[in-house]
């Protein structure tokens, strides 16, 4: 493989491991069975949140949301349910913090999302060469360019399990449905499982679509290949938990020459080293300031512990951190006195939350399934090896306070350094992003002309309107906005590249469009000047 290998990144959504090579024997998902024993299969990966735009905030960003304040759920919304709320709002990282793909395009790559973003702020133009439905790496002009591209099939979502109003039967046979020990075994509850088999088979079906693309374009043995999903399945007790059932997550990399072709590695891995892994993978420098560390490539690192939050998530607010090592797993409830189950209108929507509800209300809940209506406790220990529904807690048990003291100090030392912004109340830390309540702007860049055997001092003065120069000259663009990035057009191509070096012009006439975006802030308006040299 070449020393910058094209990227292929193809997330699920809401989904654990339910796959036939992991072991699941009601899946049918012949593709990714099929890539498995191509690949290797990383048993033990987990996002860092068990909800969507936390997860992808710390994918996109390779940094903990709690330590650049993007681990709220839902913060572009208005909520009627809680008009305190101080949504709706952009989050606004420091302003070094930038999407990693911007560091591949600096290297060289063609980026492409299709299409799903949901980062807790707006995709800034400066973070792909295509971000919308028809984007994909057979767009890129040079077809000798890297790519970097990413497809987001979005069937497998929580909401694809409601009930459906056309009644459409399910194909996957709800009598084979092995729900966990938790939650209540009704045919309500199977069916609404069922219908996501039924959606993880449409999934499988995109995922083989596109790796017939691969081959048919002859990209496939210069084309790392990565599945994973934003965060665990979509059932209660598991979304927007930190439990396993909703942070394990499948993931699958397939890298010719490299990973041995149907492998299993057991490090641990977390969807925060994404994106350092591609940067890894592509030869290109890490910066500091990112958390995640790659599993992969060059600078691999293999990571002790992996971590998760709760917060608010919709109306409700909670604060739930949790640590995990390859066997046992720490929670910390810093509210023990909420109901488990604090009111989120969305996730009442599912058919087994419906189903968990009417039998609470019939005093028919048994065993294990009354488990989400018990009074929290401060601390929780799980040892996933043989409690794999982390439904014994160890926190009381003298025989595991070592080990409950290891985690204890394992959390603390992560809180100090990456949960600052989780620790301050969410009006106060919108109200610093928006001291007047107002979103700032990007301050329109400026341009620069650089005629080195002109008989004036060069690059001293800016242009608004561009110039007319008798040698070749260098174009500098320039924003006074602290950490923005800069994207411009040349002419009317309608691409937006990024700026990273100075324009160079040698003759004739160019038009050059610029506009910047720092992350959080609004985009600046565009600056147009015309530059001749005759």
């Amino acid at each position: 493989m070449v020393s910058q290998p094209n990227i292929l990144w193809i997330s699920l959504e809401d989904t654990s491991p339910r796959f036939g090579c992991y072991g699941d024997e009601i899946a049918r998902t012949p593709n990714l069975d099929k890539l498995a024993t191509q690949s290797c299969r990383f048993p033990n990966a987990f996002s860092v949140a068990g909800v969507c735009a936390p997860s992808r905030s710390a994918i996109i960003t390779g940094m903990y949301p709690t330590a650049i304040g993007t681990h709220h759920m839902r913060t572009t919304h208005t909520n009627e349910n809680a008009p305190s709320l101080p949504t709706p709002y952009a989050a606004v990282p420091p302003p070094y913090v930038k999407t990693f793909t911007e560091y591949l395009r600096a290297a060289g790559y063609f980026c492409t999302n299709n299409a799903k973003t949901d980062y807790q702020f707006p995709a800034p133009i400066t973070a792909w060469d295509e971000c919308h439905s028809e984007a994909h790496w057979r767009n890129r002009i040079r077809k000798d360019q890297p790519f970097f591209s990413v497809f987001n099939p979005t069937g497998t979502h929580e909401s694809g399990m409601w009930e459906q109003e056309d009644s459409q039967p399910v194909k996957t046979d709800p009598t084979a449905i092995k729900l966990p020990p938790y939650l209540p075994d009704t045919p309500k509850s199977r069916r609404a499982l069922a219908r996501h088999y039924d959606n993880l088979e449409v999934s499988d079906q995109i995922v083989g679509n596109l790796l017939q693309k691969l081959d048919e374009d002859g990209l496939t043995d210069n084309t790392i290949v990565m599945i994973w999903s934003d965060h665990g399945e979509g059932l209660p007790r598991a979304k927007r938990w930190p439990y396993d059932a909703g942070i394990r997550i499948p993931l699958i990399v397939r890298y010719p020459g490299s990973l041995e072709p149907g492998s299993i590695n057991e490090q641990l891995v977390s969807l925060i080293d994404l994106g350092p892994t591609v940067l890894s993978l592509a030869g290109i420098p890490l910066p500091t300031h990112i958390h995640g560390q790659p599993f992969l490539g060059s600078h691999k690192v293999e990571r002790q512990y992996a971590y998760a939050t709760r917060d608010r998530y919709d109306e409700s607010y909670d604060m739930v951190r949790a640590v995990r090592d390859r066997r046992f797993k720490y929670i910390r409830n810093y509210y023990p006195n909420k109901e488990r189950l604090v009111w989120v209108p969305y996730r009442n929507r599912h058919p087994i939350m419906q189903e968990l509800w009417r039998l609470k209300a019939e005093d028919k809940l048994e065993g294990y399934q009354k488990i989400m209506f018990e009074k929290r406790l401060p601390e929780e220990l799980y040892d996933t090896a043989t409690d794999p529904h982390e439904l014994n807690n160890l926190a009381q048990n003298p025989d595991f306070i070592d080990q409950l003291s290891k985690m204890r100090q394992e959390m603390e030392k992560w809180q100090a350094k990456y949960d600052e912004m989780g620790q301050i109340p969410e009006e106060i830390m919108v109200r610093k992003w928006y001291p007047e309540g107002k979103q700032k702007q990007t301050a329109k860049p400026v341009m620069i002309p650089i005629a080195p055997h002109s008989d004036y001092h060069p690059g001293q003065s800016a242009t608004d309107i561009g110039g007319t120069y008798d040698v070749p000259i260098l174009v500098q663009l320039n924003c006074s906005t602290h950490g923005a990035s800069i994207a411009y057009q040349i002419e009317d191509n309608n691409h937006w590249n990024l700026y990273t070096e100075p324009i160079r012009l040698t003759s004739g006439t160019t038009t050059i469009r610029t506009k910047a975006i720092r992350i959080g802030y609004k985009e600046s308006g565009e600056k147009i000047a015309t530059f001749t040299i005759s």
